[in-house]
């Protein structure tokens, strides 16, 4: 049995969390590590909601340890610092990701990409190095080695920065590796939900020709007007997807639920890539003969590295890019995860842990 971090630590901490594989998340005390010498602790005053918390809680991917506090996408103000802090100070505006520890040392530490370390630990439900296990964000507070923490600009408001944190990088990585972040180009966007609306941003940042391509009609409106994209396709539209065929460079892929992808594939150019960040549970059935037939290519990107997350937080300051977001109070996290798991939210969640999370006596 896991070592339970409230037995092994001394410094009180309050937030909500899940028991069990029924997912309800109810308040709880526990306790943090003490800030040691290279690390960062900070009051937690927002924590986006992330659809993987949904999976985390109810234990959908058979990997959840309880009781289990989620929330990895996480934004506050410095409370302490170690003594071997150099790039944070007392009242500093940081946040954390999906990751607070790597081995280091690896080729892809070294590399700038602690989120492919076969040793990274994450920020909720994993076990640490000490043995104990990680709490996230609906919390009132967090530590973290300051390698792990993010930097928010002034000028990016906390509640609009936590999302960035996962669905932010989760896009804007894989836009920039996969070199769909040149004007001009056709990229196309699968779903639009908490990860495809920011897809959709930072692609019209980039310059990009974007597409919308998802199975709601009724997204076409909030596409164009409002997030700016230049086309709509209904995934269902089989003559309008035959009118399609062979126009994008690029695909980012968010969903997560079951879907053909052979007619995504055939709307690429040559040399397209499809790239998916969404994690569906089943396998997709896939046909090679469409890859062959223009040298396509079928990639998969998570999250990114600490170097590329301070990147996009800065680029996203800069451009003015924040996520569509409903603030909540901590008592309505059980509805809010409700409403996500039938997409009815616009489009992320984001916890008002500041003003609403108050200890139990």
């Amino acid at each position: 049995m896991a070592t339970q971090p409230e037995l092994e630590h001394t410094n009180k901490a309050f937030g909500y969390a899940a028991r069990d594989s029924f997912g309800v998340l109810s308040p709880f005390n526990f306790s943090r590590r003490e800030t040691g010498e290279k690390d960062v602790a900070f009051k937690v005053l927002y924590c986006g909601i992330c659809h993987s918390d949904l999976h985390m809680v109810k234990n959908e991917w058979g990997m959840s340890t309880y009781p289990l506090v989620p929330g990895h996408e996480i934004a506050g103000i410095v409370t302490e610092v170690g003594s071997k802090v150099d790039k944070f100070k007392v009242g500093d505006r940081v946040g954390v990701g999906c990751l607070v520890d790597s081995c280091r040392t690896c080729q892809n530490c070294e590399e700038n990409l602690e989120n492919y370390c076969p040793r990274s630990t994450l920020t909720y439900g994993a076990k640490h190095s000490d043995g104990t296990i990680t709490h996230g964000g609906y919390s009132d507070s967090m530590v973290a080695d300051e390698h792990f923490v993010i930097r928010i600009p002034d000028s990016l408001p906390l509640e609009a920065a936590a999302p960035l944190l996962c669905a932010g990088i989760t896009v804007y990585s894989p836009l920039r590796y996969f070199e769909l972040d040149k004007p001009g180009l056709h990229v196309g966007i699968v779903g639009l939900g908490g990860l495809g609306h920011m897809a959709v941003k930072y692609a019209k940042a980039f310059g990009a020709n974007v597409t919308v391509i998802s199975t709601s009609p009724n997204k076409e409106k909030e596409a164009i007007e409002h997030l700016g994209a230049d086309s709509f396709l209904i995934s269902r539209d089989q003559d309008k997807l035959q009118a399609a065929v062979g126009t994008l460079d690029g695909i980012i892929d968010t969903v997560s639920a079951n879907h053909p992808i052979v007619p995504l594939i055939g709307l690429l150019k040559s040399h397209g890539k499809l790239v998916m960040v969404g994690a569906p549970e089943k396998p997709f059935e896939l046909q090679v003969f469409p890859l062959l037939q223009g040298r396509k290519l079928i990639a998969g990107s998570a999250i990114g590295g600490l170097k590329e997350t301070q990147e996009m937080i800065d680029f996203s300051a800069k451009h003015n890019i924040k996520p569509e977001i409903e603030v909540i109070p901590v008592d309505y996290i059980n509805t809010a995860m409700e409403r996500l798991h039938k997409a009815d939210v616009k489009y992320r969640f984001v916890i008002d842990i500041g003003n609403t999370l108050k200890p139990s006596s």
